[in-house]
Formats: structure tokens, sequence, C-alpha cells
């Protein structure tokens, strides 16, 4: 918590928002997506999933893939406890679903299903999207399966797989954005990025959940934004954004939400 804390003071001291951005593409995205006030109708859609997901007395023993929880202390969790702790916030879910708007995208991958509150945004944004959302731990990834049955999501298909397997299987398919909010470690979040890129084409995104997590996923981030392939880089502090958008100058920004 210490090293969250200092991160973001940091953060602040170095952070913009468009009145600071001098790219173009950047400051489109900034003013027409990231700062969008638009009340989008499907956002009451979004609040009566968290709604239902809140008011669940149901408990599960969870199966737990990546670092452990800074939370809960044992497997069996509540999971209203989940969503409430572990989700994403209502603030951020908005925001993925304007990105998957604005951006236009047709085919989205997200590594770390959970309960599935950032995979309804992703659904709701653009329900002819394909969304591929890949969950290791079967208990969760059934109660997210009937939340997506109760509230008609048809476009979702979700794999019960650790995300090395199902990366391994599945390496061919074009992704215009892929969210990773799963398993907090350097090595592998540095190994799903080189793997993935495979992936993405010119236009893709990726999309980094808890970049300042742990000193190791910051230091995963700062390798990741220098690679060649990628050109334009967002830090939002919660999460980082990387774009392979090869007609734009190589540039990072520092961006409050």
């Amino acid at each position: 918590m210490f090293y969250q804390v200092k991160s973001y003071l940091k953060y602040v001291v170095r952070s913009t928002n468009q009145h600071g951005v001098h790219s173009p593409f950047v400051y489109k995205l900034l003013t027409q997506c990231f700062y969008d006030k638009t009340n989008f109708s499907e956002y009451t859609k979004l609040t009566e999933y968290r709604k239902h997901v809140y008011k669940s007395a149901e408990s599960i023993d969870v199966t737990d893939f990546g670092q452990g929880s800074r939370v809960f202390n044992s497997n069996k969790r509540q999971i209203a406890a989940i969503a409430k702790n572990a989700g994403i916030t209502p603030k951020r879910q908005r925001l993925l679903f304007r990105l998957m708007r604005y951006l236009e995208i047709n085919s989205a991958l997200e590594l770390g299903t959970s309960l599935g509150l950032a995979t309804a945004a992703l659904s709701l944004a653009n329900p002819s999207a394909k969304i591929q959302t890949i969950e290791g731990c079967p208990n969760t990834s059934e109660v997210a399966q009937r939340y997506f049955r109760d509230f008609q999501l048809e476009n979702i298909q979700l794999h019960t797989k650790d995300f090395g397997t199902y990366l391994a299987e599945n390496n061919s398919e074009e992704q215009q954005l892929i969210y990773i909010d799963g398993n907090h470690n350097k090595d592998k979040t540095i190994q799903y990025f080189k793997t993935l890129l495979k992936q993405t084409t010119n236009n893709s995104v990726f999309i980094f959940d808890d970049i300042y997590w742990s000193p190791e996923m910051t230091a995963a981030w700062q390798e990741i934004i220098k690679h060649p392939k990628v050109t334009v880089s967002i830090d939002t502090f919660y999460w980082g954004l990387v774009f392979f958008r090869s007609e734009q100058p190589k540039e990072h920004f520092n961006i409050r939400l």
C-alpha cells in the first residue's frame, strides 16, 4: 500500500489533462472519449448488473492463479465481496465502455473475467462485437456465465482456462482491444504482451490494469512501453494503455482521469 501511495503522489505531479497534450490523436481520445460526459443509456444496464452482483449472498471457493489477494484471507469468498473489493470500479467500467465504442472495436479479448463487470461493458458497447474472455477459476467462471445469461449478453464467449493455455491454443485471431486484468506478475504480464503482439493490428490497443500494484508490475509496464512496436502509451495510474499506430511518433502521456 505504501508503494501505491508514493507512486500516486509522483504521478499527480507529472500528470496532465487535455490541455497539456499536443498529439491530435490523444487530444481527441481525451476530449471525445476519456472526458465524455454523455449519459449513455447502456449505463443503466451496467448499474443493474452491478447491483445484481452486489446483492448476491452466495459464496464460492476461488482458485487463484495470480499473485493472490490483499483483501481476502481465505479462498472461500462471498460473490458480493469479490465484486466490491476486486471488481472494476463504476468509473473505469464506464470508461472501458466508452473506449470500446469510440475506437469502434469489433473484437476484444479480456484476460481475467472475474464476475464479468468489465466484460459486460465491452459487450454492451458493441453488441455485434466478438468478446472473448478468459477466467481460470471454474467456480468464478460459472457465476459469470450465469450473469451473462441473465442479462442476455449474447456476444460473449467465456473460456475457463489459465491464460497461458488459452493463448497457446488461440494465437492467430486478430484482436483490436486486449484488456489484461489478472496475474499481477512481471514476467507473466510481459509474456502475455509479447505473445499477443502477433494478434494486433496498427489500430489495436492494450489496456493493462493495476500498473502500480507492485514495483514489479510497474517495471513490467516500463518495459512494455519501451517496446519498439509501441508508439503511443498512456499512464492513467490505474490503467496503462498502449497503441501501435505506425503513423505516429513515439510518445508517452500521463493523463489524469
